[in-house]
C-alpha cells in the first residue's frame, strides 16, 4: 500500500510540476503597424513641444502628420492581417496624445489663453471630450458595423482646431479671434461626444482596381491642397465636421415641413 501511495503521489507531483517548469513563451507584437502608431505619437508629442515654444505653424503641421500615420496604421494592419489587442490600445493612447492633448495645448497657447478661465474651459472641454470619445469608441468597437462613426472622429476634430490655428497664426492677435478659436475648439470637442453619424471610409478597398478618373481626382485633390494647405485643409475639416449636424437639421426641418402640410 505504501509503494502504491508513493507512486501515485509522485505522479501527482510530476503533473503539478509540468506547468511551472515549462518555459513561458513571450508574445511579440507586430512591428509595422505599431511603428506607424509610434510615428503618430511622436508627431503629437512634437506638436505639444512646438506649442510650448510658440511655433504654432510647426505644431499644426505635426498634428496633420500624425493624422497621416494614424490613417495608415489601421489600414496596414488590416491589409497585412496584423491586428492585435495591443495595437488597438496603443493606437488609442497615441490618439489621445496627438488628437486630444496636442490640439488643446496648442490652441490654448496660440490665443485661447487670452480669455482667461473661459479659454481654459474651452481647451479642457476639447481634451476631456477627446478622452470620452476614444473610451466610447473602444467600448462600442465590437458592436459597431465599422461603416459609420458615432461622433466626430478625433483626427477630424484635431484637423478642425489645427487647421484654424495654421490659417490664422500670421494674423494679429485680437479678442475676437481668440473668442472664435475658443468656440471652434469647444465645438470640435462637443462634436466628438455627440451622437451624429460620420462615414468611416473603412469600406474603401485600397487593394482593388478603380477607374482612371478616380486616380485623376486624387491627383487633382493634392494639387488643390498644395495651393493653400492651411485654409483648404481647414475648409475640408469644417465641411466634414459640420456636415452631420447640418444634415440632421435639414432632415428635421424637412420632417416638420411635411407634418405641417398633412
Amino acid at each position: 500500500m505504501n509503494k502504491k501511495s508513493d507512486t501515485s503521489e509522485n505522479v501527482v507531483n510530476l503533473k503539478q510540476a509540468k506547468p511551472t517548469d515549462a518555459p513561458v513563451r513571450s508574445k511579440g507584437i507586430y512591428l509595422l503597424p505599431n511603428l506607424l502608431t509610434t510615428g503618430a505619437l511622436f508627431a503629437g508629442f512634437y506638436a505639444v513641444l512646438s506649442g510650448f515654444t510658440g511655433q504654432y505653424e510647426l505644431a499644426a503641421i505635426a498634428i496633420f502628420t500624425a493624422m497621416i500615420f494614424d490613417g495608415l496604421d489601421g489600414r496596414v494592419a488590416r491589409m497585412t492581417n496584423t491586428q492585435s489587442d495591443f495595437g488597438v490600445q496603443y493606437d488609442s493612447l497615441s490618439d489621445m496624445v496627438s488628437f486630444g492633448v496636442a490640439p488643446a495645448v496648442v490652441a490654448y497657447g496660440w490665443g485661447v489663453s487670452d480669455l482667461g478661465k473661459l479659454g481654459l474651459a474651452a481647451a479642457f472641454v476639447y481634451a476631456s471630450c477627446a478622452a470620452l470619445r476614444l473610451a466610447r469608441f473602444n467600448v462600442q468597437a465590437e458592436a459597431s458595423d465599422g461603416k459609420v462613426f458615432t461622433g466626430l472622429p478625433s483626427p477630424a476634430a484635431a484637423a478642425l482646431v489645427a487647421g484654424f490655428i495654421w490659417s490664422t497664426y500670421e494674423l494679429d492677435a485680437s479678442q475676437g479671434l481668440s473668442v472664435l478659436g475658443a468656440v471652434i475648439t469647444a465645438a470640435a470637442g462637443l462634436l466628438m461626444v455627440s451622437n451624429f453619424k460620420y462615414p468611416s471610409f473603412k469600406e474603401v478597398d485600397l487593394r482593388g482596381k478603380v477607374p482612371f478618373i478616380v486616380i485623376l481626382c486624387v491627383v487633382m485633390g493634392f494639387v488643390v491642397i498644395t495651393i493653400d494647405p492651411p485654409r483648404i485643409l481647414f475648409m475640408l475639416a469644417t465641411v466634414f465636421g459640420f456636415s452631420a449636424p447640418l444634415i440632421w437639421l435639414w432632415k428635421k426641418l424637412g420632417l416638420n415641413a411635411k407634418s405641417e402640410f398633412k
